[in-house]
């Protein structure tokens, strides 16, 4: 498609545009409800219902990423778990008819706050240099510089990435590294540029704790919770993630084993860099326009 066919004031645009709108104000409500003794569970039911009631839809589970937790952290049914004092990562969504925007912010309860600084600084500077035929190679880079400049490393293995029509992860991917090779972008394209700092070694491994999945294809189940569950995830979710504490079925655990042996689901662990260390994270969603780039999080 040619820069002249792209029309941003088109249906689709407004629909990322009033996502993001919604999502920026959320972002922020729920940051000031994270202290210590405060409940996760609480505060992610709360973002999730705050987005509905704006108009619209979470896009994926509010996660809620502590320490050295860089990702894919969600609160479980009855979870139990409070505040500390953390470095905390809010990572939210929402969706408006699937057409979405996404966002994240640190607050810092650990007393750690120029490592918050480093992954929002690095957001900005990224922001900053977006324009049409820009290389994400070159973002990357970018991310990089700043974040060293903290005395921090990048997260190497997590990247930014397009946002498709009720797909949450798209390509290009958009590194927090500089790479020799990567892709331009274009006018029209819509973007999330998530740049993680840490003080360990820059690289995420899978943990043992998995409560969010996401459809993987269409299938058939005997067993009746299960095929609840599904009928839920296909018309509710669809190809977007979900938290296990969100199906109405119950025994939702069980249903979701027998859905994921089935390869109907698949799940997404825990994130996390090595014990002991800690993540930041600062997310914005961008459409690339014909001067620059509008950041549809933006407060």
């Amino acid at each position: 498609m040619t820069e002249s066919e792209v029309d941003l004031e088109s249906e689709q645009y407004e629909k990322h545009r009033e996502a993001g709108a919604i999502l920026a104000q959320v972002r922020e409500e729920t940051a000031e409800r994270v202290e210590v003794g405060a409940s996760h569970l609480e505060v992610a039911e709360w973002a999730e219902e705050r987005i509905r009631e704006l108009g619209g839809r979470p896009a994926f589970p509010v996660n809620i990423s502590i320490d050295e937790e860089a990702a894919h952290a969600t609160p479980s049914i009855g979870d139990e778990t409070t505040f500390g004092e953390e470095m905390v990562n809010l990572d939210i969504g929402v969706h408006v008819d699937g057409w979405l925007a996404d966002t994240a912010i640190t607050v810092d309860l650990s007393g750690n706050p120029e490592l918050a600084e480093a992954s929002e600084q690095a957001l900005e500077a990224a922001v900053d240099i977006i324009e049409p035929g820009i290389g994400t190679g070159e973002i990357g880079a970018t991310i990089e510089e700043v974040i060293d400049g903290y005395g921090y490393n990048p997260v190497v293995n997590l990247t930014g990435h397009g946002l498709g029509h009720w797909e949450q992860h798209t390509a290009p991917n958009i590194p927090n590294r500089a790479v020799s090779q990567g892709t331009t972008l274009e006018v029209g394209d819509v973007v999330a540029i998530e740049p993680f700092a840490t003080d360990g070694g820059g690289k995420v491994s899978e943990g043992a704790s998995e409560e969010i999945f996401s459809l993987e294809r269409e299938g058939t189940v005997r067993n009746r919770q299960a095929r609840e569950a599904l009928e839920q995830i296909t018309e509710e979710f669809r190809t977007l993630p979900f938290a296990t504490r969100w199906l109405e079925t119950d025994r939702a655990e069980m249903a979701l084993r027998r859905l994921k042996r089935n390869d109907i689901v698949h799940g997404y662990p825990v994130l996390k860099e090595d014990d002991g260390k800690l993540v930041s994270q600062k997310e914005h969603t961008i459409i690339i326009t014909e001067d620059g780039c509008e950041v549809t999080t933006a407060e």
